[in-house]
């Protein structure tokens, strides 16, 4: 695949076909991945593979939390405190694209709860991925970080596979970290699904939009 194709044919996929992932395509990407850039080679993150049975436990444990009303507790915050434009309607137009392919209304509340628990399960992929690194490190690691994980967003398409990076995998890093032996001294950064494509399911049919490069972009002679 054209390294353009890759980036601009990239979508977030929500449904995945029921066909496993070897762990050694899991390890090709991650080696090919692994030449992003780190400020001075720091190379600051990990990864922790997690198959089938990995994720039921963690689908289970945070949906469990989730209904008995447990607090998030991330180690960081990804989102800002408040919305402000033109952010806030980009926030809500994409949910509104999500669940308008979902076909589930506003008001169907049980129907929302039901499509955000997959999240937990990595929408049903065969493969997840949880990425920590050390709580020492500052905002540049996180940055690196990023350049990682585009990586192998890329690169996985070259394997044919599709992946959705996962915020939501960061809401309850105790219970990650207890399930998987992740050292407690690791922040929690965020999961990926990764697998198979069921390009049949309406929920990989639809895309956010970009704006322009001029409407971000600022010349100074």
């Amino acid at each position: 695949m054209d390294i353009i194709q890759a980036i601009t044919q990239r979508r977030a996929v929500r449904a995945f076909l029921d066909k496993p992932v070897s762990k050694e395509t899991v390890l090709k990407i991650l080696d090919i991945a692994k030449w992003a850039p780190s400020g001075v080679n720091a190379q600051p993150w990990y990864v922790t593979v997690v198959g089938p049975n990995a994720i039921q436990k963690i689908a289970h444990e945070i949906c469990a939390a989730r209904d008995n009303n447990i607090a998030e507790n991330p180690d960081y915050l990804y989102y800002p405190r408040q919305w402000i434009e033109p952010y806030k309607s980009r926030r809500k137009a994409c949910g509104a694209a999500l669940y308008g392919a979902l076909q589930i209304k506003m008001k169907e509340t049980q129907k929302r709860k039901a499509a955000w628990y997959r999240n937990y399960s990595f929408f049903d992929a065969p493969c997840g991925l949880i990425f920590h690194l050390p709580k020492h490190f500052e905002k540049g690691s996180w940055m690196d970080m990023g350049m990682f994980l585009q990586n192998i967003m890329l690169a996985a398409q070259a394997f044919g596979l599709a992946t959705c990076p996962q915020a939501s995998m960061a809401e309850y890093p105790d219970i990650i970290r207890q399930l998987l032996n992740i050292p407690k001294e690791h922040d929690i950064v965020c999961g990926m699904a990764l697998g198979y494509a069921d390009w049949s399911k309406a929920v990989n049919q639809y895309r956010t939009t970009r704006e322009s490069a001029e409407s971000f972009t600022k010349y100074v002679d």
